[in-house]
């Protein structure tokens, strides 16, 4: 799961502006940043969420530009090479935040304060509070602890004492929400932290997974985004390898539930009863991100991910078999240790012959701490070059994926208040049903689309990365919207 999937205002999440929250609470206001992926975005709400419960209020956006902060936390990553350079330069330029207004407390949590710790504490005494994945929920108490001794407060559990989804949530978004339904991760991936810093793979109680939905649902959702480090591995610890399947189809029998969405399944686990219970679950879209890394076995084998590039190719053409329709993207590494020429031409071949919709393609990074970091590294001025190279041969894949789109209609769920663009071009943005960002032009005498509605609307033009819809019904073009 990577951030590069989400657009700035969805990675934002429990941090972005909303005006019942806009006065300055009775602890003051707060201010989350986030990075890296959904799973984080996620744990930002929680942290918004203990927060409020607290006495806190989110700030607004004008609060945050003026520095008028009580206090700031930084939800970090720790999945490539710069994550620490990146949390100890914001950390840094929040030090002098803490000079202009000295009052203003600093937090740091996630996965870098997961695997820092202490040395955060050393290097940046300004911190008045490190907190690690596992315990969100003492952050004000360690905020507490800080004002009164005025020394920093280090709290990071090993171990896991509830899930993080037992934790009050302030959601980002009233129409589509996060739904985490497991925790950690028992892979043993050689280029990954997250064991380290997730822990063991732990899986939420059905019932358990279904009222947080439910309760989305009664609160305004019209979609959830169900999350995991491996979600279709859900269930594996409880004896039940079909449980992921009964999930999905359990959403289907919640009224008002109209999308359901999952990231990320793991290849190996990936099941025809899953393949059957999205393409018969009318309200489980048809989009699928599963990650490939690589599409030489040789380096699947290094990296001991459990499959093989036949294995994936064969999963793929059964979803299409099943969906016509979906929509299927990957994650690809780049230059991973001990990569040859031939292993890389294996993952060229392999991604012309998946004709992924898009492929999140990264650099090989090594994290200290990880089995392939003490492996012998490919050269950088390699690795790059390949980089160019493999985006040369996915680039055109994608572009005509999304020349597809043009002259159809789209059903796009509008989930966001409008940005500054669509402020001045008079859009409106959501998501389409397998999951394409949509700019949706209103015609003109046209009734404009609220928050939570749902618009039909012939696409007009593909970028690289969206979607527009400037329909003229004048024409036989569509807009209709739902609400």
């Amino acid at each position: 799961m990577d951030e590069a999937m989400m657009t700035e205002d969805e990675r934002r999440g429990a941090v972005s502006v909303q005006d019942a929250r806009r006065g300055r609470g009775s602890r003051g206001v707060y201010y989350v940043h986030t990075l890296g992926c959904q799973m984080n975005v996620h744990d930002s709400e929680r942290i918004a969420g203990v927060l409020e419960e607290q006495g806190y209020r989110a700030a607004s956006q004008r609060q945050v530009d003026e520095h008028d902060v009580d206090v700031v936390v930084l939800n970090t990553c720790a999945v490539r090479e710069n994550a620490a350079d990146h949390m100890y330069g914001m950390i840094g330029q929040w030090a002098e935040l803490k000079r202009e207004r000295p009052g203003t407390q600093i937090a740091v949590g996630g996965c870098m304060a997961q695997l820092d710790k202490e040395r955060i504490a050393r290097r940046a005494p300004w911190v008045d509070a490190v907190f690690g994945t596992r315990n969100v929920g003492s952050l004000p108490r360690l905020l507490d602890q800080a004002r009164i001794e005025g020394v920093s407060q280090v709290d990071v559990a090993e171990g896991v004492a509830y899930f993080p989804s037992d934790l009050p949530a302030a959601r980002g978004s009233r129409v589509s929400s996060w739904v985490s339904i497991s925790m950690g991760c028992n892979n043993t991936c050689t280029f990954c932290i997250v064991p380290t810093t997730r822990g063991r793979e732990r899986d939420r109680r059905p019932g358990d997974v279904l009222d947080e939905i439910r309760a989305c649902v009664d609160s305004g959702a019209r979609e959830v985004t169900l999350l995991g480090q491996n979600v279709n591995s859900y269930g594996y610890a409880m004896g039940d390898r079909y449980a992921f399947s009964k999930l999905l189809r359990a959403c289907g029998d919640i009224e008002g539930l109209e999308r359901v969405r999952f990231t990320s399944p793991h290849p190996a686990a990936f099941t025809d009863d899953v393949i059957d219970a999205m393409a018969s679950t009318p309200n489980v879209m048809h989009q699928l991100h599963m990650p490939l890394q690589s599409g030489s076995d040789a380096i699947l084998r290094s990296m001991r991910r459990s499959y093989r590039s036949a294995r994936f190719l064969d999963i793929l053409r059964r979803v299409r078999k099943a969906m016509p329709d979906a929509r299927i993207t990957t994650d690809v590494i780049v230059g991973f240790p001990g990569e040859t020429e031939r292993d890389f031409q294996v993952t060229m071949d392999v991604v012309r012959e998946a004709r992924f919709a898009s492929a999140y393609t990264f650099e090989y990074s090594p994290r200290p701490g990880t089995p392939a970091a003490a492996m012998a590294q490919v050269p950088r001025e390699v690795v790059r070059e390949r980089f160019g190279r493999l985006l040369a041969v996915q680039d055109p894949i994608t572009r005509d994926f999304m020349d597809g789109f043009v002259g159809r209609d789209v059903e796009v769920l509008v989930t966001g208040d409008p940005g500054r663009k669509d402020r001045a071009t008079g859009r409106a943005t959501g998501r389409e049903r397998t999951g394409e960002l949509v700019h949706v032009g209103i015609p003109d005498g046209r009734q404009a689309p609220g928050l939570g509605d749902v618009v039909r609307a012939t696409v007009t033009h593909a970028g690289s990365h969206h979607l527009i819809a400037d329909p003229d019904p004048r024409r036989g073009q569509t807009y209709d919207v739902r609400h």
